[in-house]
């Protein structure tokens, strides 16, 4: 496992900070959601947003020309404080802490073949029962290794019911470890 600098860490702290702060100034979601579009299919503004020759007043112009109105002072921010490297994490961030405003779990169903939808709604009742959420969301990830059945991961929890998590318990059972 690599190991964080403190750069590293410095850069984390800084986007959680940005993306706590974009929660808290409750922006309507759809302009957020229309700013991370418009990076995405423009990615020449971020880099000319991160380019230390580009005057702070033509990034603040071009902000005002092409961005939501609610999302202007934030972005001019990120701007002057040389953050916009960290868009994605800030962006992120700010999807944390609208899932946990909300309640949204996210989980991760890895198995080999899809569940069908009462399946999942079932795996989604059980998450939120559990974990006193509102929603569940699940993504599912394929993986022929398993050889049948699942795991469900949700939080720092995991539900092994594949069947190579079975065989593997089995022999560390016969093995005595």
């Amino acid at each position: 496992m690599a190991m964080q600098t403190n750069n590293e860490i410095r850069c984390s702290s800084a986007a959680v900070s940005y993306g706590k702060v974009l929660f808290g100034l409750n922006i309507l979601e759809e302009s957020v959601k229309k700013t991370r579009e418009i990076l995405e299919a423009v990615p020449q503004l971020s880099d000319l947003f991160m380019n230390p020759t580009v005057a702070l007043k033509k990034k603040f112009a071009v902000i005002d020309r092409v961005f939501p109105e609610d999302m202007r002072n934030f972005l001019k921010t990120v701007c002057k404080y040389h953050r916009m490297d960290l868009i994605d994490e800030i962006f992120a961030a700010y999807d944390r802490c609208r899932d946990e405003e909300n309640k949204v779990l996210k989980a991760v169903l890895t198995c080999t073949a899809p569940p069908d939808e009462e399946q999942k709604k079932g795996m989604e009742n059980f998450l939120c029962r559990k974990y006193g959420a509102k929603r569940a969301q699940i993504e599912v990830r394929h993986d022929a290794d398993l050889l049948g059945g699942f795991i469900l991961r949700a939080g720092s929890d995991e539900y092994d019911w594949s069947m190579k998590g079975r065989l593997d318990r089995l022999a560390q059972a016969l093995s005595g470890h």
